[in-house]
């Protein structure tokens, strides 16, 4: 039982209805597995794979929810599939999630982004069955000045980048459901929000990531390209992230009113580490690639950290690993996948179970 929260968020979560949109992205498939590891029932709304490997095509995801391929930006689409599945929550992860994409197609990610969240929460508000959301956004959502101090919940939010202004517009068409048509004495709709950093982890094969660029230098023995190799982000695993989703859906279930808010989810490692950095941890535990610099690069953000303290006090999310375990155990999940793909379900779970079983230790 989570000390802080008092209740067991995977128990609350036990047997309710959970739509997950972008199911069958990165992040998507690891949230369905441990949904399903724990008996909830879940339905995913999303795109089918972009990609070949695809995460949710190795694990088989699709075998176990009941899955409706279609596009988050058709409204009618999203609506029939909420009068479908009839969920009791939502977790709205589909996004255009790529920085440099959002340069080359920014209307495109807008529209995603944005509206696509209108279309979510706007369905969720007319399914009666359907009290609680959890939208995703990015630590991105900030309006960075570069410097050193956390960013808080409080603080400008704003975006130069289309992906960054994509979310930042997100977080205020959430704000306006929230405002006009949230929880409110027990009715209505009780919406938060997470803003969380760079997450790594194994099945991760998205364009212009670190981790994902790693992977194909190393298995197609090509050439590394690094942007920033001095930049700092707040690196996370995917399952810190996910527990801090499962929780957030929980306290919405639980205690609608306490949690119907913006919570930032950054690492709980007070140590940062560079690009750099965490290119020599995965080259130590896997192998080396070969490496160059971009020249004249697109701009991002060089520092950006979150101050979490929040979600620790008062949601009690405490990730159990951290950041040379998280970087480890990605290197490990890709070298052991590379070695056996048919295993990628059984590696998962192998790593998801340590994961909780660590998990568990932390809250004793």
């Amino acid at each position: 039982m989570n000390p802080i929260s008092e209740f067991d968020f995977e128990q609350t979560l036990t047997g309710k209805r959970i739509l997950v949109t972008g199911h069958t992205g990165f992040t998507g498939s690891w949230a369905c597995l441990w949904l399903n590891q724990i008996g909830a029932k879940v339905a995913g709304f999303s795109l089918p794979p972009d990609q070949t490997p695809a995460l949710y095509d190795e694990m088989g995801i699709g075998d176990s929810v009941e899955s409706i391929l279609a596009d988050v930006r058709d409204y009618d689409a999203v609506k029939a599939a909420f009068d479908q599945f009839q969920p009791d929550a939502v977790l709205h992860l589909a996004a255009q999630p790529l920085v440099r994409r959002s340069y080359r197609e920014p209307v495109s990610t807008f529209a995603v982004n944005a509206m696509g969240t209108a279309n979510v929460l706007e369905a969720a508000r007319l399914t009666p069955s359907t009290r609680a959301a959890v939208c995703i956004t990015t630590d991105k959502v900030y309006k960075n000045n570069e410097w050193v101090w956390p960013y808080r919940e409080n603080d400008p939010l704003g975006g130069k980048d289309p992906y960054s202004a994509s979310k930042a517009a997100a977080e205020m068409v959430i704000d306006s459901y929230r405002a006009s048509f949230g929880e409110s004495d027990g009715t209505g709709l009780a919406i938060a929000t997470a803003r969380g950093g760079n997450i790594i982890g194994g099945g991760d094969w998205s364009e212009d990531r670190l981790v994902p660029d790693f992977v194909r230098a190393v298995v197609q023995q090509s050439t590394l390209t690094l942007r920033y190799p001095d930049a700092t982000r707040p690196w996370q695993h995917v399952l810190a992230l996910v527990q801090g989703y499962l929780m957030l859906l929980a306290g919405l279930v639980n205690q609608p009113a306490k949690f119907a808010r913006s919570w930032n989810l950054g690492p709980q490692d007070p140590r940062s580490f560079s690009v750099r950095e965490v290119l020599e941890e995965l080259s130590s535990n896997w192998e080396r690639p070969n490496l160059e610099y971009m020249q004249a690069p697109l701009p991002e953000a060089g520092a950006l950290a979150l101050d979490s303290s929040l979600a620790r006090n008062q949601l009690g999310w405490t990730p159990p690993w951290d950041t040379r375990r998280v970087v480890t155990e990605t290197a490990n999940w890709y070298r052991d996948y590379y070695r056996a793909p048919a295993e990628a379900m059984n590696i998962s779970l192998k790593q998801l179970q340590a994961w909780r079983s660590d998990l568990a230790a932390v809250e004793r």
